[in-house]
Parts: structure tokens; C-alpha cells; sequence
């Protein structure tokens, strides 16, 4: 199904009008080339992120650690947990959605606080 300025994702629905724009029209290249509706919003998103040069700019930034015998999902430089759990699998489901909901990027580091993955949501 190709999209319009008028008719596209919701995923689309808060990018600024240029980079939805350049999101529409590379997914709707991406169908044209075969791939399938789900993955060519989320590439077309990031590429078009990426053109305008600010894919991370402005996007709240989140880290999964883990303190005092707890995984925590903390703002990046927070010092408040906005949540915890014992377990870093159940924090992460929960932080993942979390952070797609506020189109964010999280961070997720080891138990010995190295640097394990970033994840753009």
C-alpha cells in the first residue's frame, strides 16, 4: 500500500513534516523493491533520520543498568529510576516499550556496567 501526505503510519505521525515526507517516499520505494510493510516503515524512518543529519538530536536518550542488586531503566543522567526489576530481561521488555512510546534511544550496558547494545526506538 503506498503512502501519501495525507495517508501514512502512525509511526510517521509526530517526525517533522520534511523527514516524514523523505519517510514516506523511501518506504514507498522499499515496497516498490519488494520488502515488506512492517520493515520498510522502520528503514525508511531511519534513513530519513539519517539524511537530515539529525537522528538522534532531540531524542531523549535512556539507560538500562544495573544498581544495588536491581536493573533500572533511568533517563540518561537521571537519578531517579523511571522503573526496576529484578530481572534485566522484564526490565527490558518493559524499558523497550517504554522508550518506543517516547521515541527515544536506550541504552543497555552489562551487569559490569560495560556498554552492551543501543537500540533506536
Amino acid at each position: 500500500m503506498p503512502w501519501s501526505q495525507t495517508d501514512y503510519p502512525d509511526s510517521m505521525k509526530n517526525l517533522p513534516d520534511h523527514v516524514r515526507d523523505k519517510a514516506i517516499e523511501i518506504a514507498n520505494a522499499l515496497l516498490d523493491e519488494g520488502y515488506e510493510e512492517g520493515r520498510s516503515i522502520a528503514i525508511a524512518i531511519d534513513r530519513a533520520r539519517s539524511a537530515e543529519g539529525k537522528k538522534d538530536e532531540g531524542r531523549p536518550r535512556y539507560e538500562v543498568k544495573h544498581e544495588d542488586d536491581r536493573w533500572v531503566l533511568k533517563k540518561e543522567q537521571g537519578k531517579r529510576a523511571i522503573r526496576s526489576s529484578a530481572t534485566k530481561q522484564e526490565l527490558l521488555d518493559e524499558a523497550k516499550e517504554y522508550v518506543k512510546e517516547h521515541e527515544g534511544i536506550l541504552t543497555v550496558y552489562q551487569e559490569n556496567g560495560e556498554e552492551a547494545q543501543t537500540l533506536y526506538k
